[in-house]
């Protein structure tokens, strides 16, 4: 998730924020348990209606949490202007360790002010039927022979809980996120590639690092290309996010070591999922074909096109998912079957990531691109790995630290002005020199701190050549 970073607030704004963020209560599970979903603290609670007219309006930008029971469905409402495409994302978070079946699915959709629907997709289990966060998007397109769908006004996104019964009654709980993409200031190439670079590629170079997942898309681990070690336990889900940009492919791996507790007798299918959605949380592309017999075994995403506006146009569904720069989010799931057939002890994890090609100059967007594009603070955050919500907080503490010198360093001077003023004052002097101070108003008018004069501009999109910034940047 990106969030504009607003590098210009206010120094007490800034120290409040921290305040804020120290007094949220620790996450505590039991030891061994998987880790629970963390949700986006900013996630506004939000309850859908049964009538779509009376369905709570989300607004683009913010995140969302509801709840949802087995044969459920839940509206809302989304306000659209005639040049903006929409995308409303639904995340399923059913409680680890309830049951679910490969039939079992959230559907999103989003419909116009006659009940058409202008598209839907579907957070699914499939073979992988274990309870774990899954996820996709609904969109309301611009496209220029469409007959629906088109106008500005009110849209009504649908949100469908199905199965064939065997499910648990438990409620899933749902995180949503409305995102909008600018439209064209001119227009763009509307045919798909057919064909894109599928060799797979070396190892990254530079030897594994150790890097832990988060548990949620707000709190997901960012990762840059290479080669990374983890551990997962029975039934965890793990994400991580990479930058990916405009004109670069996409190439993802797991690994899962072998099992000291390894039997010939023991196997679990579909023992682990790698699933990759895009900067919209939509579904992208998975791989669960894994049988785990206690020894070293790999998965890997199938090759995917460049990132490419065109893209959108592709009759395949993960090709047309890779249709905007941004942060690409991996999840990774290991079935809760490993701990009956193996034990309960994390396995070593290795991640495999891959991003090829140089960066190509992003379309010719009428506005913001917001969450579809790349820049500099993003290739940082994969650098250290980050998630969005470490990288906000960093941004907090710079901006207190700047202020607190700003403001520090104005007060010494204050200070020795006042000093010098004193010891040149003469007997007659009655009143003392008048001297302002940060936030007072002196002779010429208010003295301006450091921290109200620093501002810097979000970065720009950049031809970086291999992965990430050059060395020494």
């Amino acid at each position: 998730m990106k969030r504009q970073r607003g590098r210009g607030r206010g120094a007490l704004a800034g120290i409040a924020a921290m305040c804020a963020v120290a007094a949220l209560p620790g996450q505590s599970w039991a030891a061994g348990e998987p880790s629970p979903y963390v949700f986006d603290s900013e996630a506004k609670p939000v309850k859908g209606t049964q009538a779509n007219i009376n369905g709570p309006e989300l607004t683009a930008g913010s995140t969302y949490k509801d709840s949802i029971k087995p044969g459920e469905k839940r509206y809302y409402r989304i306000d659209l202007d005639d040049k903006s495409n929409a995308y409303v994302s639904a995340v399923a978070v059913p409680e680890p360790g309830t049951k679910v079946d490969y039939m079992d699915k959230l559907e999103v959709s989003i419909e116009d002010g006659s009940a058409t629907t202008c598209s839907d997709g579907a957070a699914e289990f499939g073979s992988a039927s274990y309870a774990r966060p899954v996820a996709d998007h609904a969109s309301r397109r611009i496209e220029k022979d469409a007959n629906s769908c088109q106008e500005a006004g009110a849209y009504y996104v649908l949100l469908e809980r199905s199965g064939d019964g065997a499910a648990g009654p438990e409620p899933w709980d749902v995180e949503l996120r409305f995102v909008s993409e600018p439209g064209l200031k001119a227009a763009a190439p509307t045919k798909a590639p057919e064909s894109w670079p599928s060799a797979s590629p070396a190892a990254p170079a530079g030897g594994p690092q150790k890097r832990h997942g988060g548990t949620s898309f707000h709190d997901s681990t960012g990762l840059s290309q290479g080669e990374w070690q983890d551990t997962i336990k029975p039934g965890e889900t793990l994400f991580y996010r990479v930058p990916v940009d405009w004109g670069q492919q996409l190439f993802a791996g797991a690994d899962l070591a072998n099992s000291p507790a390894a039997d010939d007798a023991q196997s679990v299918s579909n023992a682990l999922v790698l699933a990759l959605y895009s900067p919209a949380r939509g579904f992208v592309d998975d791989d669960s074909s894994m049988y785990y017999d206690g020894k070293q075994k790999t998965v890997s995403l199938d090759p995917l096109p460049p990132v490419a506006y065109e893209n959108r146009y592709a009759s395949d569904d993960s090709a047309a998912a890779m249709r905007f720069a941004g942060w690409y989010y991996l999840s990774v799931t290991l079935s809760p079957e490993i701990a009956e057939a193996f034990g309960k002890n994390p396995v070593p994890l290795t991640l495999r990531v891959n991003v090829k090609g140089e960066p190509e100059a992003a379309p010719a967007y009428a506005g913001p691109a917001d969450e579809f594009r790349v820049d500099e603070d993003d290739y940082e955050a994969a650098e250290s790995g980050k998630s969005a919500e470490a990288a906000a907080q960093s941004d907090t503490m710079t901006l207190v630290a700047a202020g607190g010198i700003g403001t520090g360093t104005v007060l010494v001077l204050g200070l020795g002005v006042w000093t010098l003023l004193a010891r040149r004052r003469t007997p007659q002097d009655t009143e003392p020199a008048a001297v302002s101070l940060p936030g007072q108003a002196g002779p010429q008018g208010p003295v301006r701190t450091a921290a109200q004069g620093y501002g810097q501009a979000p970065g720009q999109s950049h031809g970086y050549g291999q992965y990430g910034p050059p060395p020494g940047r």
